[in-house]
């Protein structure tokens, strides 16, 4: 048996297969990013997942590509607690921004970008993946990710930028005690998963004005580390991938079109379009 997962910082999505390449059932876990998550944690988002460890001395390979395995630390990390669970296993581990482009562009070259909790991008010449600088993360980078809008909702709110009818609507769907943000901002686990989940208040209120201009302002500032420095046209396709991008694509085209470019395609979840790449490439 086979597992392909997708881990992204607030989910991971977990298929399983058969030697036939015949899905045999589908699962999620919490995110397991190896960069922000204690092992043990690691650990116990997955054992807590019924079906994975039901499987689990049948599993003889594993295919995983996650947010936070870009360096070799995090790797190590997590693939320790992968083959401790996994006994019979072999497993592989890459980085997310891989599992993007399999998902988009399969083997033609693109330039592929990430936008969900945290965001990224690179060059996909059809053969190997070009990337201007590795991601730092959700303190110094993840431009116009989920815990970017998450950080600079919470500014305006508490400097008193963020108009007044918004403002409202914030407080009644978050707790906005000081206290209780610092608590999950510094001593809890996952503090750019909870950052993001604020932006979830953007998608329902996508319409204001204020909400409008600042997701454009943030989509402006990927494009402009994260997509122009590769210097590509339109005659190459660009490709975006996660909530963030799939929900806000008007505004996201738009911003394209001012820096003169055209998205080629948004996914939301790429786990689908990554099952298929491996079901006709990987033997």
């Amino acid at each position: 048996m086979i597992l392909i997962a997708d881990g992204g910082s607030t989910k991971a999505d977990w298929i399983a297969i058969d030697n036939n390449k015949k899905e045999i059932f589908r699962e999620r876990t919490l995110g397991l990013n190896p960069a922000v998550v204690a092992e043990e944690e690691l650990h116990n988002r997955i054992i807590h997942m019924f079906q994975l460890i039901n499987i689990k001395d049948e599993v003889t390979e594993i295919h995983f590509y996650g947010a936070g395995c870009g360096t070799p630390k995090p790797i190590k990390i997590l693939k320790d607690v992968l083959q401790k669970i996994f006994v019979n296993a072999k497993i592989f581990i890459s980085e997310d921004m891989l599992a993007a482009v399999y998902a988009a562009s399969g083997k033609e070259p693109a330039v592929v970008c990430i936008l969900g909790t945290g965001s990224n991008s690179c060059y996909f010449d059809g053969e190997n993946l070009f990337m201007k600088s590795p991601s730092l993360g959700y303190i110094i980078m993840d431009e116009a990710s989920g815990n970017y809008f998450g950080k600079l909702l919470l500014r305006e709110y508490y400097y008193n930028k963020m108009p007044k009818s918004i403002a409202e609507k914030f407080e009644n769907e978050f707790n906005l005690d000081a206290d209780y943000i610092k608590e999950n901002l510094y001593r809890k686990v996952n503090p750019n998963m909870y950052l993001a989940t604020f932006a979830k208040f953007m998608f329902e209120f996508k319409e204001e004005k204020y909400i409008k201009r600042i997701i454009k302002r943030g989509f402006q500032e990927f494009f402009k580390y994260r997509v122009l420095p590769f210097e590509k046209d339109t005659q190459t396709p660009l490709y975006f991938i996660g909530s963030i991008a799939y929900y806000f694509r008007d505004i996201l085209e738009k911003v394209a079109k001012k820096n003169n470019l055209k998205i080629t395609n948004v996914i939301q979840r790429p786990i689908d379009s990554l099952l298929e790449y491996h079901k006709n490439n990987i033997n």
